[in-house]
C-alpha cells in the first residue's frame, strides 16, 4: 500500500476525508448564517464536547462556508495565559482594514477602527505592536474606560455597524473557549448579548470541552437564552464505517467487515482515533484488501503513537497527585464516576478531600462534571491509556 495516496489524515484539526455525522450541526450554522445576513436574530453557536470529536474541524468548516458567502471572518484559539482582548485586537484590526479597502462611504468602518485604537489603548493590549499600527486617532470615551465588560460590548457595537454599513456578516470563531477566565467570558456574552439585542450582523461560533455551558451559565444567567450549545460526541456505528469505507473506495481499497469491527471496537467512534487506525492500517497492510490481521498489527503502532503524543503531552503537565486520581478513574472504567467513589478507591473518607485536586483537573481541562457529584474524562480512551502508564494506583 503506497503511503503517499493514504486518504487518512490524523491531526489536530486535520479536516478527515469524509466528513459524516455532522450534518445537522452544518445545518445550524447554515440558518444562524444566513438569519443574521436577513437582518434576523438568532442565536449563536457554543460547541462542546470531549476532545477528538472534530470541534476544531467543524469549525474550519462553518468558517469556510462562511469565507464562500463572502462573509469576513477571525478564527482564534485561547489558551492559558493569553487575554481575550490580545487575542482578539489584531485579528479585528485586519477584518476593518478589510472593510475600508471596500469602495464606497466608510464613516462606520473609520470609527470603528478608532474605537479598536481606543479598545487597545484603554486594556492596555500588548499585541505585537498593534498600537503603533493603527494610524487614527482614538474615539474618546468609548471602549476606553478599562472595564472589558464595557469596552468590548463598544468595540463589538462598532464592528458589527461596520459590517452592516459594508454589507456583510462578521464571524468570530473562537476555539479553546473554556481557556478564557470567568470574566472574560462574562464580557463576552455580555457584547454578544448587545450585539444581538441591535442585530447587528456579528455572530459568535465557539466551540469548547463539556464544563463551556456551565462556565457561560455561572458567567451569565442568560447565556442559555443567547446561545445554542450543540454537543458533538462520538460517530454511530454506520457514521464511523462510512468515515473509513467511503475514502479507501475512493481510492480503490477494500477494508474487510471484521476489520471494519475490529477498528470500531477500539475506536469507539471518535472521529481522530478512526482516522489514526484508518492510517495505520493502511500503512500495514500490503495490499487491498485490509483485513483484520492489518488491524491487529496497526493497533500496536496506533496505541505507541497515541501514548508518546496524544496523551502524553496532557499526562506530563499532572502533578503526582493528580495522576493518582485520574488513575483512580481509570481503575473504576471510562467513566463518568461519582466523585465519592473516586475519593473512596483512593483511600479518602470523605469526597471533600479530593476537592482540590478535582478542580485543579477541571481547570487543566483533564476531567468534566457531567452532572452534580461527578467526574468524566475529558479526553476519550485516557483510562486505558492511564492504566498501561500507571499499571498500580501508586506508580506515580
Amino acid at each position: 500500500m503506497d503511503p503517499i495516496l493514504n486518504p487518512f489524515s490524523p491531526g489536530a484539526g486535520s479536516r478527515p476525508p469524509e466528513l459524516v455525522g455532522r450534518d445537522d450541526i452544518l445545518a445550524q450554522a447554515d440558518v444562524l448564517l444566513g438569519r443574521v445576513r436577513a437582518g434576523r436574530a438568532e442565536k449563536s453557536l457554543l460547541l462542546t464536547g470531549l476532545r477528538g470529536v472534530g470541534k476544531t474541524v467543524l469549525l474550519n468548516e462553518i468558517e469556510h462556508r462562511a469565507a464562500m458567502s463572502h462573509d469576513r471572518t477571525v478564527v482564534v484559539e485561547a489558551s492559558e495565559g493569553t487575554t481575550l482582548a490580545a487575542l482578539l485586537a489584531p485579528h479585528l484590526r485586519r477584518l476593518l482594514f478589510d472593510l475600508d479597502r471596500l469602495a464606497g462611504a466608510g464613516h462606520k468602518v473609520r470609527r470603528a477602527l478608532a474605537v479598536l485604537r481606543s479598545f487597545v489603548g484603554g486594556i492596555r493590549v500588548e499585541a505585537g505592536g498593534l498600537e503603533f499600527g493603527l494610524d487614527i486617532e482614538p474615539e474618546r470615551g468609548t471602549a476606553d474606560s478599562g472595564d472589558l465588560r464595557i469596552d468590548l460590548t463598544d468595540l463589538f457595537t462598532a464592528v458589527g455597524e461596520a459590517a452592516r454599513e459594508r454589507c456583510t456578516t462578521a464571524v468570530l470563531l473562537i476555539d479553546e473557549l473554556q481557556y478564557l477566565d470567568a470574566a472574560e467570558l462574562g464580557a463576552l456574552i455580555m457584547a454578544m448579548h448587545r450585539v444581538q439585542q441591535l442585530r447587528l450582523p456579528l455572530v459568535l461560533v465557539g466551540a469548547g470541552l463539556p464544563v463551556l455551558p456551565g462556565l457561560a451559565g455561572d458567567a451569565r444567567s442568560y447565556a442559555e437564552r443567547l446561545f445554542a450549545f450543540p454537543n458533538i460526541g462520538a460517530l454511530s456505528r454506520d457514521d464511523a464505517v462510512k468515515a473509513l469505507v467511503e475514502p479507501t473506495r475512493e481510492a480503490g481499497v477494500v477494508i474487510e467487515a471484521d476489520a471494519l469491527e475490529e477498528i470500531y471496537r477500539h475506536t469507539k467512534g471518535y472521529p481522530y482515533f478512526l482516522q489514526e487506525w484508518g492510517y495505520q492500517a493502511w500503512n500495514t497492510a500490503e495490499a487491498s484488501p485490509i483485513r483484520i490481521q492489518d488491524v491487529h498489527h496497526a493497533t500496536a503502532r496506533v496505541t505507541a503513537r497515541l501514548d508518546a503524543n496524544f496523551f502524553r503531552v496532557r499526562f506530563d503537565r499532572l502533578t503526582p497527585g493528580e495522576k493518582r486520581c485520574l488513575r483512580a478513574m481509570a481503575e473504576l472504567g471510562p467513566g463518568p464516576h461519582r466523585t465519592g467513589d473516586v475519593a473512596h478507591a483512593l483511600g479518602y473518607r470523605s469526597s471533600t478531600t479530593l476537592s482540590p485536586v478535582r478542580k485543579k483537573l477541571i481547570d487543566k481541562g483533564m476531567v468534566y462534571s457531567p452532572s452534580h457529584g461527578e467526574m468524566a474524562f475529558t479526553v476519550p480512551l485516557f483510562d486505558e491509556f492511564m492504566r498501561r502508564v500507571m499499571p498500580t494506583l501508586d506508580a506515580a
